[in-house]
This record gives structure tokens, C-alpha cells and sequence, in this order.
């Protein structure tokens, strides 16, 4: 004699194994976090582990003096605000290509921001950097992706483009 399955278990069995199912999938997604420094951002079916940059130490140093980025790594610089944003390639020694998204991820503006001959030794710091260019977000911008030179290409991202970003969590660890 074949055992009868309860109608009523079998129904929360199914129930509670579709609620793991959805918190896996809001786990797995496109953005999963590794860490409170670290952010998982999938690009167009890429990738990439990216160092946040929460506060204005780490916003201001960014990528400067790093000899090579990861493949699919990079910075995710998030401000407390929304506003034109400019950057630098100050101690850069490697080509970056950036994205700056507004405050719901959306693309404002792209460039490819070439390295800078590095400050000589009879040039002033104020010379130095006057004499870099700057690379504006256009629109405002809270947030801003740092990745290797190349990626833009690979990417296909244009203005107007969203990126799939946990906007509010982001907004809350910015300082």
C-alpha cells in the first residue's frame, strides 16, 4: 500500500521552498554584497568586484597610485548627494574608463580618462594639478564606477542608460 501524502504539508513544503527561492533570488542578483567595503555589480552580463568608496579619504584617494586594476575590478564611489562631479587622473598610473550615474543609476556621462605625465620634480603641486583635465559627470551625479581603460568599449553603455544599482542602500553608507 502506497503512503498518502497530507494535502495541507505538501502545500507549506511548496510554500516555504518558494520563499527560500525568492530570497535567494534577491540574494543572487545583480548586485550581491560581499562585503561593507566591497559591492558584486553585473554590467551587461560582466561582473565586476568593485571597491566602494563611502567617504571623502576614500573618494579623494580613489584609484591613484595602483599600477593595474583587475580585469573585473574597479571603485564605486558613492557621495551623499547628488551634484556635478569632476575627476582627475591625480597619481594615476593606469588608463580608467568612468561612468557617472545619477542618484537612480542612470548614466550622465562617460569618458575614458587617459594617464597624466606624472608631477616633475621642479613642478609645484599647484602646477601639477592645474594642469589636468577634468572629467564632469555633466548632469548631476551621485554615483561614479571606475573600471580598466577598455570596458566603455566592451560595455556599450550610453547617457541615459541604467545601471542596476541598490540606490538606497548605497545612499545610506555614503559619509
Amino acid at each position: 500500500m502506497a503512503a498518502r501524502r497530507c494535502p495541507t504539508l505538501t502545500a507549506r513544503f511548496r510554500f516555504i521552498a518558494l520563499l527560500c527561492i525568492a530570497a535567494c533570488s534577491g540574494a543572487c542578483g545583480t548586485n550581491d554584497w560581499l562585503t561593507d567595503e566591497t559591492a558584486k555589480i553585473t554590467l551587461n552580463g560582466h561582473t565586476f568586484e568593485l571597491e566602494l568608496a563611502i567617504d571623502e579619504e576614500a573618494r579623494t584617494r580613489g584609484l591613484s597610485g595602483r599600477e593595474s586594476i583587475d580585469e573585473f575590478g574597479g571603485m564605486l564611489f558613492v557621495f551623499p548627494d547628488r551634484d556635478i562631479r569632476r575627476f582627475w587622473m591625480k597619481d594615476c598610473l593606469v588608463d580608467i574608463d568612468i561612468l557617472f550615474l545619477d542618484g537612480r543609476g542612470f548614466v550622465t556621462a562617460t569618458h575614458r580618462m587617459d594617464k597624466e605625465p606624472p608631477r616633475r620634480p621642479d613642478e609645484s603641486l599647484d602646477d601639477y594639478e592645474r594642469r589636468l583635465p577634468l572629467y564632469s559627470s555633466v548632469l548631476p551625479a551621485q554615483f561614479a564606477i571606475e573600471l580598466r581603460a577598455g570596458w566603455l568599449d566592451e560595455l556599450e553603455l550610453d547617457v541615459d542608460d541604467r545601471v542596476d544599482l541598490d540606490v538606497n542602500r548605497l545612499k545610506n553608507i555614503a559619509r
